[in-house]
């Protein structure tokens, strides 16, 4: 018996042994059904790691599925059923989502019920007449003196998106009290509100935001990811009963106080600002849980439209596969972290598993509720990525080759850096249109922000 130093990962690899990450997985648990405290955690994560160094073998090295056993088996013998059948829960979602991906990755042919079919198809049959289906088509049309063009056609592609969702508003406006417009990190959202918010203005309507960050909890009580981070990813990081219950004032007709949530101390400040909503306003909620059914779950389907974003490009790498989106989403984030928040994008690349993991778990799985679907990819915006990142990318991919702690940052590091590789690089990006999508994350918008 002794002390443990190492676990061995699903993948083989040994890392080392970390109690703070069980502690975070069972605070974790008790944040989906209500709890917050973290010395109980700590406590019960203590009786964990007790139990594993009981382990007569010498140099005893754990699995991560024992680890896992025990702290149900600590829960449940703790009293706390419900905070084991939410640790279970997740565990079988992630266990799941592993499944799904090793199917893919066998080229399975199952569809998911959570990918909307029919705008893909439809994407990529406009990207198929456009000749932006394949990089090396983009490349074609770029070398021949086309990329004014390319940035025109797509943005009239994404504006005609916009157009859809703001008749889709005014089709209903009589029972509407409230839109929502979600999606994952760096989707988009912001610069499609303001037009959104634009278009609604010239037939008498008007957006009044609610920002949802202003009801993040105070740091004592904030879940953390399995490496310590803070997790403001999760929808159990916001107080959810205080944004239904003004919600429901709102839509009443009431006024509420918006608190305001100072992010340098991590907690609540003292300020609170007056809102109401006047005959021609409706609530806005711009965020990243707009969809998630805990945040809005006290108001009705037919007073709220739901609008969804994601970069759906649908174009084929050199290697015969799809670019995934959420590779096009990290670039964005990155772009924008170092020029808006002065965040290094490396930092952006570590965290990005938490990102991710917290998409597959609390906004993926609601696509299907959107009344409207945007796509906000722009074909043309991978060539001027590739002087902005592809230095940065092919460091990343020397640095985190071999590193089982980052295993997933090389993963994305590689893949992208290779994808970078294949396209022909803009340098000048002067023909990209002042309130474009994508001035959102490199700079030069001329929207106000």
């Amino acid at each position: 018996m002794g002390k443990i130093k190492s676990v061995v990962k699903r993948s083989g690899a040994v890392v080392p042994f970390t109690p703070e990450r069980i502690t975070n997985a069972i605070y974790r648990a008790a944040v989906e059904v209500g709890g917050r405290d973290r010395d109980l955690a700590r406590r019960l994560s203590k009786q964990v790691v007790d139990i594993l160094e009981r382990n007569p073998a010498a140099e005893y090295i754990p699995l991560i599925e024992e680890i896992q056993d025990v702290v149900e088996k600590v829960l449940i013998e703790n009293g706390h059923a419900k905070v084991a059948k939410a640790f279970i829960l997740y565990r079988n979602e992630r266990a799941n989502h592993r499944k799904q991906q090793e199917t893919l990755s066998s080229h399975s042919k199952q569809p998911s019920p959570n990918i909307p079919w029919s705008k893909i198809w439809h994407i990529l049959d406009w990207s198929v007449d456009h000749g932006v289906n394949t990089v090396e088509g983009l490349n074609h049309r770029i070398k021949a003196g086309e990329y004014s063009q390319i940035i025109t056609e797509s943005e009239a592609a994404y504006t005609v998106d916009v157009e859809n969702a703001v008749r889709g508003i005014l089709a209903r406006k009589d029972a509407l009290r409230m839109v929502l417009i979600t999606g994952p990190s760096s989707s988009g959202k912001t610069t499609t509100t303001l037009k959104i918010n634009q278009k609604l203005k010239e037939h008498g309507l008007k957006l009044v935001t609610l920002n949802v960050d202003n009801y993040f909890l105070n740091l004592d009580q904030h879940p953390k990811d399995e490496f310590g981070d803070y997790d403001f990813e999760t929808p159990q990081s916001l107080d959810l009963q205080m944004i239904n219950r003004h919600l429901t004032d709102l839509v009443a007709g009431k006024q509420v106080e918006v608190p305001f949530y100072d992010f340098k101390l991590g907690k609540r400040g003292p300020d609170v600002t007056p809102l109401s909503l006047k005959p021609d306003e409706l609530i806005l909620i711009d965020s990243l849980h707009g969809l998630f059914p805990g945040l809005t779950s006290e108001i009705s389907d037919e007073k709220k439209y739901k609008l969804y974003l994601e970069p759906l490009l649908q174009m084929k790498g050199s290697d015969g596969e799809y670019i995934q989106w959420t590779d096009i989403r990290l670039m964005r984030r990155m772009l924008r972290d170092a020029a808006h928040r002065a965040y290094d994008p490396r930092q952006t690349l570590e965290h990005w598993h938490y990102v991710r993991d917290s998409e597959m778990r609390n906004i993926i799985p609601n696509i299907i509720q959107a009344d409207e679907i945007i796509n906000s990819a722009m074909p043309y915006e991978l060539p001027i990525y590739v002087h902005r990142l592809l230095a940065n990318f092919l460091d990343w991919q020397k640095r985190y080759r071999g590193d089982p702690l980052r295993e997933d940052a090389y993963i994305r590091a590689d893949r992208v850096a290779e994808l970078l590789k294949t396209i022909h690089q803009v340098v000048d990006d002067s023909n990209i249109p002042s309130d474009s999508v994508v001035r959102e994350f490199i700079g030069g918008s001329s929207l106000s922000y």
